[in-house]
């Protein structure tokens, strides 16, 4: 089963139907037991990073996140869920992140169109499990912030709008995405399928 995370935020009946569409049992579930018996765990996100940290810390989601990837159990972020990787985010103040993977979430400096929306082309700094048989790189973003001073070896993909940034991320059994695949397409399938084959 995968859990996909219920901390009140997110886009998480659209995660869970397109995991459904591809043959996976997928529950969302804000309860530890659940997170033990799932054999993947994702956590979507969409809204303020504050709002969203302090809503998984409400519930202790993060402390039983950390339990399940120290296991080594196949983890997902997507956008904000990405972003609540890192060690803090400077949206609105300064809030710390789950500190799986070391990095920071910056807004955009750029004299282009906040936040980013729609589909852009990714570039493969390392290339995984997660991107098996992905020949079609185009994903679709909705971002005002990003990851800035992440480890080269912890970043798998970038992304360019006005300038290069980190548009997803691997340490290990940990993944993080900065688009959205639930709502890219068939490409966007075929990363959700990929994750749900890996061990």
């Amino acid at each position: 089963m995968i859990a996909i995370v219920d901390y009140g935020m997110g886009n998480l009946r659209s995660v869970q139907k397109a995991f459904e569409y591809l043959g996976y049992d997928a529950a969302i579930t804000d309860q530890s037991s659940a997170l033990a018996d799932a054999s993947h765990i994702v956590l979507p996100g969409v809204g303020a990073f504050q709002d969203a940290i302090s809503a998984l810390k409400e519930k202790q989601l993060d402390f039983y996140i950390k339990k399940e990837i120290s296991k080594g159990k196949p983890f997902l972020g997507i956008c904000l869920g990405m972003q609540m990787l890192f060690d803090k985010s400077l949206e609105d103040g300064e809030f710390e992140g789950l500190g799986i993977i070391g990095g920071e979430v910056v807004r955009f400096n750029t004299d282009l169109k906040i936040p980013h929306i729609g589909w852009n082309t990714l570039f493969y700094n390392k290339r995984t499990r997660l991107f098996d048989g992905i020949d079609d790189n185009n994903f679709y973003f909705v971002h005002s912030y990003h990851a800035a001073k992440v480890r080269s070896e912890d970043v798998e993909t970038t992304c360019v709008y006005g300038y290069e940034f980190v548009a997803s991320v691997n340490k290990e059994n940990v993944w993080g995405v900065q688009f959205h695949p639930e709502k890219s397409g068939d490409t966007g399938l075929k990363l959700l399928k990929n994750f749900g084959e890996i061990k």
